[in-house]
């Protein structure tokens, strides 16, 4: 069961001005999408999106698609693998060569050395190889992949997959920086158990959800202690601006701070992270909610609590 298929992969854009700045493309031919590769090293350059420059495939069948990577890869582990896993909606499976079309993240590859134009440093770009898919490229480390059905489309921003399907990360375009191009995202508040708490819409293969987001006790003011391995398992809150604010929030402390992977979201002084291993469950009226799993785990000397107002 693909649930991206099952869509008719129409993504909705956060708020409407990043709606009308999206322009609609063509879909692309099936028979495009299984087209071979170029002999040669694929080309990464970049092209305008709506939420900043962002890379993208410079040449062959895929020329103009996006690239995207998650906060889950690393090293040579990888968080969306080409292992089909069973899940609550069906077995999914996360990553496959280009042109499959039942992998909901398809790897972007190449036959020789990749290339780098418009803006793309060749020193970042690389490889790994996969089995099963063949050799995969890479920018700053982040292995890339494609998502949407035709060029310069960015339905796969912001996609928050922690515990279903199981790649336990979120998805976001890059920068020629190597840095995350986040969306700019939403601050409102949950009710999780009767307590009000900070979080923030996210998609996912079963539409909008509202995700808690959570405080790191060893942050110090505006500085992030959660990083490495740390920061693959509690992904920031990032965001290409200032996010939108729900109105019971105070606008006023809603700030961002820096880091290696981009801008991180922080209310009244406290950077914000989402959990990459949320629990979701479902409830009895049919709706798949987040759970708060997240609340107590120490890591590092340091104890994540889920954000309050």
């Amino acid at each position: 069961m693909n649930i991206r298929i099952l869509q008719g992969r129409g993504r909705l854009a956060v708020g409407a001005a990043v709606a009308l700045a999206m322009v609609a493309t063509p879909v692309v031919a099936s028979s495009a999408l299984a087209a071979p590769l170029p002999p040669s090293g694929t080309v990464v350059t970049t092209a305008a999106t709506s939420f900043g420059r962002a890379l993208v495939v410079g040449s062959g069948p895929y020329a103009g698609f996006s690239l995207y990577f998650i906060t889950s890869d690393h090293g040579s582990n990888f968080g969306c693998t080409s292992t089909p896993v069973s899940t609550v909606v069906g077995t999914l499976l996360c990553a496959g060569p280009p042109g499959d079309t039942s992998a909901e993240w398809p790897a972007m590859t190449t036959m020789g050395e990749p290339v780098a134009e418009g803006g793309v440093t060749q020193s970042m770009l690389g490889k790994v190889y996969r089995s099963g898919i063949g050799w995969q490229i890479t920018y700053a480390g982040h292995p890339l992949y494609l998502f949407d059905q035709g060029p310069y489309e960015v339905t796969g921003e912001g996609w928050d997959e922690p515990g279903l399907p199981p790649w336990h990360g979120v998805w976001d375009l890059i920068q020629p920086s190597g840095k995350a191009l986040a969306w700019p995202g939403t601050l409102t508040v949950l009710d999780l158990h009767g307590q009000w708490v900070l979080a923030t819409p996210m998609f996912t293969a079963v539409g909008w959800e509202d995700f808690p987001l959570y405080t790191y006790s060893k942050d110090s003011g505006s500085a992030s202690a959660c990083s490495g391995a740390c920061a693959i398992a509690w992904p920031r809150m990032l965001t290409s601006s200032m996010p939108a604010v729900d109105g019971a929030l105070n606008p006023n402390w809603v700030g961002t701070l820096r880091t290696g992977q981009g801008w991180q979201v922080s209310y009244h002084g406290r950077p914000l992270y989402l959990f990459g291993n949320e629990t979701i469950v479902l409830s009895p009226t049919g709706k798949f909610l987040a759970t708060g799993s997240g609340q107590g785990i120490t890591l590092n000397g340091g104890t994540f609590s889920l954000a309050t107002p």
